[in-house]
């Protein structure tokens, strides 16, 4: 018989979902409140009545519904080449055998060590010969792929996808197009559904790149938020109301795909 947990464990998940809410709910807290009440240090612990008025004061200050826009493209975009080419070449990587394969995964993998700063001024370079700089496209471009993406969906792959199964496919007459798409794809699925909502909310929160290579008329949602705290004096409820507007999108995605998710998870998880 199982046991079912005890009142330690529930009191663990509890605080540890109670931690995990704690600076969302600081930000709104923050948010709902007048600048006086902000600067003045520990505001009351329940809400105001100043969140709406101050996300007018966002939408009025800074590009928002743009830059939410710009976000929402951008991010939904590499997220999605991301998993498809991480795919392909995971699948290449994991379970097609030419010259020089582990030389180039070791390359792949050896390009996630060198830190993304160190390419910030060739990249920058590059997107002004192309005339992409200020555009999104210097955004999404760069980021269509990535060395994470690949080693990632290559070690699922490995042992995901068997090797008979693939066999089995070829001597029906399969393409390698079709073995990807038929066999390799839907068993890949757990592990791109996590990857997609990794990278998404990676280029969601991205705020480096964006804010050297776009200006500020058409923004990102993060660099849309440095915009609030410009100046000497910084109003941190209405810093702090951008804020939790800019996270609510990732709540909903959270909500929308938590359920596929989770038994997407289990599915890769179980085997056999």
């Amino acid at each position: 018989m199982t046991r079912r947990p005890g009142f330690l464990v529930y009191g663990l998940l509890a605080a540890f979902v109670v931690g995990s809410a704690a600076p969302f709910y600081w930000s709104f807290l923050l948010g709902s409140h007048t600048a006086q009440v902000a600067a003045q240090g520990v505001p009351p612990l329940l809400p105001g009545g100043h969140f709406l008025d101050n996300a007018s004061r966002v939408m009025d200050t800074v590009p928002f519904w743009k830059a939410l826009g710009n976000s929402v493209l951008v991010s939904s975009v590499c997220a999605t080449s991301t998993v498809v080419f991480g795919t392909l070449a995971g699948y290449a990587f994991a379970k097609l055998r030419f010259r020089g394969r582990s030389a180039l995964l070791a390359g792949v993998v050896a390009t996630m060590a060198v830190p993304t700063q160190l390419g910030i001024v060739p990249l920058f370079i590059v997107m002004s010969k192309l005339g992409w700089t200020g555009t999104t496209w210097s955004i999404i471009v760069p980021t269509l792929v990535t060395a994470f993406g690949v080693f990632f969906m290559r070690q699922y792959l490995v042992d995901a996808v068997p090797d008979e199964l693939i066999e089995a496919a070829r001597m029906d007459g399969c393409s390698q197009i079709r073995v990807v798409w038929h066999v390799v794809a839907p068993a890949a699925r757990p592990a791109a559904a996590i990857l997609w909502l990794f990278t998404f909310m990676a280029t969601w929160t991205d705020f480096f790149w964006p804010f050297i290579a776009l200006p500020a008329d058409n923004p990102t949602v993060q660099v849309a938020l440095n915009q609030l705290q410009s100046g000497f004096f910084k109003d941190y409820s209405l810093v702090l109301t951008g804020a939790t507007l800019a996270t609510v999108p990732l709540l909903i995605l959270f909500v929308l795909t938590g359920r596929q998710l989770v038994a997407g998870i289990m599915q890769g998880a179980v085997k056999g």
